[in-house]
């Protein structure tokens, strides 16, 4: 029985049609790649082959006998192979190898698998009509597998390495999302053009044509560059990171939760997630409340009291409140300022610095709550707009 034992190619005999022509480019680089492949007979011993060469007269038995050899060798390797490496990994005590591991399973297998269809596919010769488009299709998808769980450990490695800044010092958490998205931009494009290769299409020749098709998308798609543009120079300037809190003059405020490259999202302190595309962030002031040295803030509290009170003493006691709150910092240490002279009452300011930015709506609640009891107990006036009025009685004489 013959066989076809090469691909199509596109030398020889003119083709009869424009899509004969298709298949056959689209298939010439596959058909390259796969030759450089083994058939299933090259990878026996000398003792096998004859046997085998009696299984190569039912080509479908044969398809069927490779591809459950490479789904059983795909599954051993799933299975017990890194099933061995997970349990020398767990030694460790980094979590981030079980993780590596973990996302390999799945690519190997599949891996496995469509480069068995490959063999099997050179080994029984069907390579012409659709049987042409086997290869191409196999090779996609081993690079598409691979382009995805390079971005899923790309990002977890990114991850790691920027909250670890014993050893890595020149990355950080604010620099985290810049780098991750920037990986898997770059992963695409890797991605893109071996698929355009892998099916015969010139890369250089599409961007070029692409050019004319790039500038009515820019025109037409000009607010969502616009947002990608400020989510680039958002990452790089880094006015915020991940859980910093911030205010916009739009009014929003919030917790950071994600800075993307089109949008930053924000939990706001009623636990409701917004979303502001990162173009209206780009123009606004941008008040970070976990920016600076740290992460902690100080509250000031405005406060009045009666012009005829004890002023040491309502410092003494306003200092006391403060330095017996479990959630104000000792240091730097709270402290009282008088501000100046109402119009019912002096007025000062009882300061004191928190841990979280977000705690500061509650933590001014016990205060006041506190600075009120405390007040009566010590007969401290706290002061009220108030009015005398006198009377005059006017007698009628004559």
């Amino acid at each position: 029985m013959s066989k076809n034992t090469a691909p199509p190619s596109m030398s020889g005999q003119s083709t009869s049609t424009t899509s004969e022509d298709a298949a056959i480019a689209s298939a010439d680089v596959a058909a390259e790649i796969g030759n450089q492949v083994p058939t299933f007979a090259d990878l026996l011993p000398d003792i096998a082959k004859p046997y085998w060469e009696f299984v190569q007269q039912y080509p479908i038995i044969e398809a069927a006998i490779i591809f459950i050899i490479f789904w059983t060798s795909a599954s051993f390797i799933r299975h017990f192979v890194l099933n061995l490496i997970q349990k020398v990994t767990s030694r460790t005590n980094s979590h981030l190898d079980d993780e590596v591991i973990a996302d390999l399973r799945n690519p190997v297998f599949n891996t496995v698998l469509w480069f068995g269809l490959i063999v099997a596919t050179k080994s029984t010769g069907y390579v012409d009509g659709l049987a042409a488009y086997i290869s191409p299709i196999a090779l996609s998808m081993i690079v598409l597998i691979w382009t995805r769980a390079t971005m899923t450990i790309s990002g977890k490695l990114i991850t790691a390495m920027s909250r670890d800044q014993s050893r890595f010092k020149t990355m950080d958490v604010r620099t985290e999302p810049l780098l991750v998205i920037t990986s898997k931009i770059l992963l695409m494009i890797v991605c893109a053009y071996l698929v355009l290769v892998i099916w015969g299409i010139n890369p250089v020749g599409l961007l070029a044509s692409a050019g004319i098709v790039g500038i009515a998308v820019g025109f037409a798609a000009k607010d969502t560059l616009a947002n990608l543009f400020s989510g680039v120079f958002i990452l790089a300037d880094r006015p915020y990171k991940l859980g910093d809190y911030i205010n916009l003059d739009s009014g929003d405020r919030g917790k950071v939760t994600h800075i993307g490259i089109r949008s930053t999202r924000l939990i706001t302190r009623d636990d409701i997630e917004v979303t502001i595309p990162n173009g209206l962030i780009g123009n606004q002031k941008i008040i970070n409340e976990n920016g600076g040295p740290g992460h902690s803030m100080r509250i000031r509290l405005d406060l009045q009291c009666a012009y005829e009170a004890d002023l040491d003493r309502v410092e003494e006691v306003l200092m006391g409140i403060a330095s017996a709150h479990k959630e104000i910092k000792k240091h730097p240490a709270p402290r009282v300022r008088f501000r100046g002279f109402g119009d019912s009452g002096i007025n000062l300011q009882l300061m004191g610095w928190i841990d979280e930015p977000q705690d500061r709506g509650r933590i001014s609640h016990t205060l006041y709550k506190e600075i009120h009891s405390t007040f009566r107990q010590h007969d401290i006036e706290i002061p009220y707009p108030k009015r005398d009025i006198t009377i005059l009685e006017q007698s009628n004489s004559g």
